[in-house]
């Protein structure tokens, strides 16, 4: 199912949780809406999910207006990031719930019923487990019988709101991929809130940046990350070093060190300008800004410097292969550094060239 979002707004008092937000979300798609606590990503989704109303804007299922429809006839099939599962419930009966709570000509036969749950046991790897309770599984473990509940009633969109929020991150990796694997089987369209950049990065075909209730970017992981659209997403997505520039003709000037020409138009005055740390490398002879290595830290197969330039004093973050780790690169040792890649945004907001 695809969903079209237009110009939504939701107020909370003077709070403005959503601010004229637009998106298409396309059929069979896994998006992530990425954003720092506050951003509006939960109000969007609870409003997708008639959970909540918005103050002006559509949501449009297929071409339908859903607000006219009941939360339940929008088949939309929700995860909480606290599983919000039946405790006095076993696994069989929570995901059986749904189905067994349908009235009319939706009422499916007990044996069915039984039929769809084992079905899903097995979607979710969590055979032989039916006649446990909650309390007897793993955060894991709940999070998936939350997800096979929620799609037992054979949603036409699945809502995750922080879904792996609550589990420790040697099992968060595991249940992305798991989560990754399920939607490609089922092609269901998919929307999941996260303020874990990685997560998002790893997981979503597309991500949406949103930011004091806007949508700041859509597109791409590799798009959020390498050409982001505004200072707020080069910040919130990934790590990065900013440091003061300055245009002269058509090079920027940057602690000293003249960058350029560039294959984008020049800008002009004061710019402010972003460099990712694995972006910058060690310049040997070569020109570069002349450093002092301040601290050295060993990150598994990465040798992370923090370093402190000699013009202007700004601290810069290193990113470099672990194979360079050696006397040469600890602390008060010169260095000298070279950014590969990096973008600038004009102090007046205007659009920046990268």
């Amino acid at each position: 199912m695809g969903i079209k979002i237009e110009h939504l707004s939701k107020r909370f008092g003077e709070f403005a949780a959503l601010d004229d937000v637009s998106l298409d979300v396309r059929q069979g798609e896994l998006l992530a809406l990425l954003g720092p606590s506050g951003s509006g990503k939960t109000t969007l989704l609870r409003v997708i999910a008639g959970l909540e109303h918005a103050d002006a804007g559509t949501v449009w299922f297929d071409g339908e207006d859903a607000s006219r429809l009941s939360v339940q006839a929008r088949r939309a099939g929700f995860v909480f990031q606290h599983y919000a599962l039946f405790r006095h419930l076993t696994v069989q009966e929570n995901i059986a719930f749904g189905l067994r709570v349908r009235r009319g000509a939706g009422k499916l036969p007990d044996a069915r019923i039984r039929e769809r749950v084992a079905e899903l046991l097995s979607l979710v790897q969590l055979e032989g487990l039916a006649s446990r309770y909650p309390s007897q599984l793993s955060g894991g473990q709940r999070q998936r019988v939350a997800l096979a509940r929620a799609l037992a009633i054979e949603p036409r969109v699945l809502l995750l709101d922080e879904p792996f929020g609550a589990l420790d991150a040697q099992v968060r990796r595991d249940l992305r991929r798991w989560l990754r694997e399920l939607h490609d089987r089922t092609g269901l369209t998919t929307i999941f809130v996260t303020h874990d950049q990685e997560e998002a990065l790893e997981l979503a075909d597309r991500v949406a940046i949103l930011n004091r209730g806007r949508i700041e970017q859509l597109g791409s992981p590799a798009e959020a990350y390498d050409a982001p659209a505004s200072p707020f997403v080069y910040s919130f997505v990934g790590e990065v070093n900013r440091l003061p520039g300055q245009w002269q003709g058509d090079r920027l000037e940057v602690a000293g060190l003249a960058l350029g020409p560039t294959r984008e138009p020049a800008g002009q005055g004061t710019v402010e300008v972003y460099v990712r740390p694995e972006d910058i490398s060690v310049a040997g002879d070569g020109p570069g800004w002349p450093a002092t290595i301040v601290a050295a830290q060993r990150n598994g197969p990465r040798l992370r410097l923090r370093t402190r330039l000699q013009q202007g004093g700004t601290e810069l973050e290193v990113e470099l292969p672990a194979e360079l780790e050696g006397p040469q690169n600890t602390p008060g040792q010169p260095i000298r550094l070279t950014p590969k890649r990096y973008g600038w945004f004009p102090l007046d907001g205007a659009s920046p060239a990268r």
